[in-house]
């Protein structure tokens, strides 16, 4: 596929035409830029499903072109990183200034490398080594459950979410860190995400409220990383099977492992995920299933068919409507709201010319609810996934781990996770949700902007 896409670069005939300016008034559009959700439809609803937007001189801020089309985001993301790097993008840089090179943030050069390191820890049979605690994480915490009680669902799934992330993958507790976790989270990703929706930005090395509280918070999160491989490295019998693999982890071209630096970047990369993408995803199933009862009694009789034990990895080929379900919640609540790419040359997308060292903005969320593409696209509705609803979909217009070379590693590993603990928690509790509408923020990550009440029972699976 990447080869084809290299075939038609700038220079064949017809010679692409630029992607159309955006019509909004320049404030509209400095301020609609930092909005990674509203904002960023607000844009594409006046300029098309493809729009420049020009902040200034490009020596001072590159043009930004947002892109909601299938055959544009083929047309980024499916190029080789070394033409559409994402780790030159401005979210990245910052990111990688402030918590280190990780396999999200570094440019192609360093990435690569990295990539054919880690990959290896995360095929299809080895992530089931990873999961072995979720199940009974999800059924602690939905154990734990008053009946009749109302609980915050996004703050519960985070706590299930970073427990298992604890005890399965790291071999520790972090039941009593998570407020420390999640705060230091918060601060370092909010920075990030705000000087890279600036046009302009104050140095880094000036102190301002938030470049102080990022740096604790980043110091907070590699502290925590540091001692979790200390700890690892000094127990020869403790259960963390991905920091493990993360020592154990060889480049196959250089025979050169990760040093204590890069696994400490690497472990907090999982921090992140296991704190925020996954949890959000399991948040949004859940509050969906709270307004769909019939919907989350099928998951429960798919569940209860399997008998009254705790479920395991190979228990999810027979949870089709639970996986249908997390597909719905990740189409309708991406963990990204998009992704950035970096053209390191102009390149052809959907037919228009982009430019090298402008900024490829592929918005997920505007083309997971694009109507033209899904049937009632804000309407709940698990069983388009069905395979014979399926047919003739684009693989590129439902992106919810991204696509191309920069696709998510871990993909198989969180649908694993999510999918056990869904599938746990629906069947020892019942969920009515208490509010109407699920609000967003994107800090950096989607994240639920504020609690999410939901009066849970609890039920015997028998």
């Amino acid at each position: 596929m990447v080869e084809m896409l290299e075939q038609f670069e700038v220079g064949a005939s017809p010679v692409p035409v630029p992607v159309p300016k955006n019509p909004l008034p320049y404030w509209r559009q400095v301020k609609a830029v930092r909005s990674y959700i509203d904002g960023i439809q607000t844009l594409l609803d006046a300029g098309g499903p493809l729009t420049r937007i020009v902040l200034g001189p490009k020596w001072l801020v590159p043009e930004i072109v947002l892109i909601a089309s299938p055959q544009g985001a083929r047309d980024v993301l499916g190029r080789t990183d070394e033409v559409a790097d994402r780790g030159r993008s401005r979210t990245m840089v910052e990111m990688h200034a402030l918590m280190g090179g990780n396999l999200l943030d570094l440019p192609h050069e360093r990435w690569l490398p990295r990539r054919r390191t880690l990959q290896p820890m995360f095929t299809k049979r080895h992530v089931s080594r990873y999961a072995g605690h979720m199940g009974a994480a999800a059924q602690s915490v939905a154990g734990g459950w008053r009946d009749g009680a109302v609980v915050d669902l996004d703050a519960e799934c985070r706590k299930l979410t970073l427990r298992a992330l604890g005890r399965s993958v790291l071999g520790t507790d972090l039941d009593q860190r998570a407020e420390e976790v999640g705060q230091a989270l918060r601060d370092s990703l909010t920075w990030v995400a705000d000087r890279a929706g600036r046009p302009v930005n104050p140095p880094r090395w000036l102190p301002t409220r938030g470049q102080r509280a990022a740096r604790r918070g980043n110091d907070t999160l590699h502290r925590l990383a540091a001692e979790i491989l200390r700890a690892v490295r000094v127990d020869l019998d403790r259960d963390a099977p991905l920091v493990r693999a993360l020592i154990e982890a060889i480049d196959p071209e250089t025979d050169r492992p990760l040093t204590d630096d890069e696994i400490c970047h690497e472990l907090v990369l999982f921090m992140l995920a296991g704190h925020d993408t996954t949890s959000t995803t399991l948040t949004y199933a859940l509050w969906s299933l709270g307004h769909h009862r019939d919907i989350q009694q099928r998951i429960r009789a798919e569940v209860a068919a399997l008998g009254e034990r705790a479920l395991t990895p190979e228990d999810v080929p027979a949870l089709g409507l639970t996986v249908r379900v997390l597909h719905e919640a990740l189409r309708l609540c991406p963990p990204a709201a998009g992704t950035m790419r970096t053209p390191t040359r102009d390149i052809v997308v959907d037919g228009h010319l982009v430019e090298a060292e402008s900024m490829a903005l592929v918005s997920f969320y505007a083309l997971h609810r694009d109507p033209a593409l899904w049937e009632e696209p804000l309407r709940f509705d698990p069983d388009r996934f069905l395979p014979e609803r399926s047919k003739g979909r684009s693989r590129w217009q439902y992106l919810p781990f991204g696509g191309g070379p920069r696709s998510c590693v871990g993909d198989h590993f969180a649908m694993l996770e999510a999918t056990l603990a869904l599938a746990t928690i629906v069947g020892a509790a019942d969920i009515e949700s208490l509010e109407s509408d699920f609000p967003l923020d994107t800090p950096f990550t989607v994240v639920a902007a504020r609690p999410v009440r939901a009066v849970v029972r609890a039920r015997s699976r028998a």
